[in-house]
């Protein structure tokens, strides 16, 4: 079997999950540098192999529209985990990390947990990356002075002795983001820089898109792109709860 470099960082902190992890390899479906980062600052360093899935699942397919970024993050972690040990069966990943976020407009304030089918009179729009920096301007102008929901799915892939070789486990984090009533020229300004066109929602709120925004409830990480909290919380209960977790 190859060697693994170890993905726990030095400055990790001693949990549960930490330490299962120490020496195995941890692979994340995603060449986005922001989860990288985030993953990083908590001390996880994994493999980056991004997914090849096309992300064209048909939104109306399903019925909770949170759980569309939960269904490309699993397509995305499956692919990779697939690929990898049909590639190299004697070096098969310990855990792969798929992740998706995506932002919903028209967010009422105290509603996250709430299905939209209860509020009939919210029709959300969901946002991905703007195709231009037209629908970049478009997008923004819509979110101005508005709330909106910034959903991600994280589904985690690891193997086990019984068929199909792997289990998956899967959570969404919400967050929401209130946008200051920003005047038209500060957004044109925003979209010229060209910072928003390769992100959710068409802005990133680590960055310039700082600038647009008020305030967050929830995850500040989740909007940036990686709920680190709730994915090492998830990692410790699979400690607890399977002894085989990472032990395979």
């Amino acid at each position: 079997m190859a060697a693994v470099n170890n993905p726990v960082l030095s400055h990790a902190l001693k949990t549960p999950a930490f330490k299962k992890l120490a020496g195995k390899r941890v692979v994340l479906a995603s060449n986005s540098p922001r989860r990288k980062e985030i993953l990083q600052t908590f001390g996880l360093a994994p493999e980056i192999i991004p997914s090849t899935f096309e992300e064209n699942l048909p939104l109306s397919s399903f019925e909770q529209v949170h759980e569309y970024p939960v269904s490309t993050a699993t397509h995305k972690a499956i692919e990779v985990y697939e690929r990898l040990v049909r590639e190299d069966p004697d070096n098969p990943p310990d855990l792969v990390i798929g992740a998706d976020t995506v932002v919903l407009t028209h967010a009422q304030p105290s509603t996250s947990q709430i299905s939209y089918s209860d509020l009939p009179q919210v029709n959300p729009e969901l946002l991905e990356k703007p195709s231009s920096k037209a629908d970049n301007m478009r997008m923004l102008l819509d979110l101005n002075g508005t709330v909106c929901e910034v959903v991600t799915g994280v589904t985690v892939v690891y193997p086990v002795l019984v068929a199909p070789g792997y289990a998956l486990k899967s959570i969404d984090e919400r967050s929401l983001v209130y946008f200051a009533d920003s005047p038209q020229h500060i957004i044109q300004a925003y979209v010229d820089s060209g910072e928003g066109i390769d992100r959710a929602g068409g802005f990133a709120i680590q960055g310039l898109g700082g600038m647009l925004v008020r305030k967050v409830d929830g995850d500040y990480n989740n909007v940036v792109g990686f709920p680190a909290a709730s994915f090492f919380q998830l990692l410790d209960l699979l400690v607890e709860e399977d002894e085989d977790f990472l032990g395979i």
